[in-house]
């Protein structure tokens, strides 16, 4: 996944007025890179119409082509990271990011032990800048958009939720004691 980008604004959000580009972002951000005619399986369409909206959410910047990736006229796609800092936005993300966490807790007990080594919930507090928590966004993008979309050998999907906001200190509200 490559770093994110600018925030969505109502031009943007054009790119996703029809409700199969909707579907196909959210498989793509679920199952990772994939082709129009394995994206038009799943989704019970024809490649022509997934290759169309890809094509639109291309231009849209919701989505790119994977470089090196497929062969012949075979061409990959991936998401954009993309940045929305809008408060709803926020909470809506939030939610959905507790309710796989949940889903997963209500299977973890199935989990082969090798698996068990494989899962992490872990927080950190860091002393940062805005623009190093921004740099911290990036590097951490960039890191995953490095990891192969496929597990050579076999694997599983694997969620990776993080989230990084400020925990900033109560400002000083103004008293009749400081106004003196």
């Amino acid at each position: 996944m490559p770093a994110p980008t600018g925030a969505l604004g109502p031009q943007t959000l054009r790119g996703l007025a029809h409700p199969l580009r909707v579907r196909i972002l959210g498989l793509l951000r679920e199952h990772g890179a994939s082709t129009a005619t394995r994206l038009a399986e799943r989704l019970g369409q024809s490649s022509g119409a997934t290759s169309y909206h890809l094509r639109q959410l291309e231009a849209y910047g919701f989505v790119e082509d994977v470089p090196g990736r497929g062969a012949g006229r075979e061409r990959w796609w991936r998401t954009v990271a993309r940045r929305n800092d809008s408060a709803e936005h926020l909470r809506a993300a939030a939610a959905d990011g507790f309710q796989r966490l949940h889903e997963f807790f209500g299977t973890a007990a199935e989990l082969p032990p090798e698996w068990l080594a494989g899962v992490a919930i872990e927080d950190v507090t860091l002393r940062l800048s805005p623009a190093q928590a921004v740099e911290l966004i990036s590097r951490i993008g960039a890191f995953l958009g490095e990891l192969p979309a496929e597990a050579s050998g076999g694997g599983e999907d694997v969620v990776v939720q993080w989230q990084m906001f400020p925990r900033l200190a109560p400002r000083k509200q103004a008293t009749r004691r400081n106004l003196r």
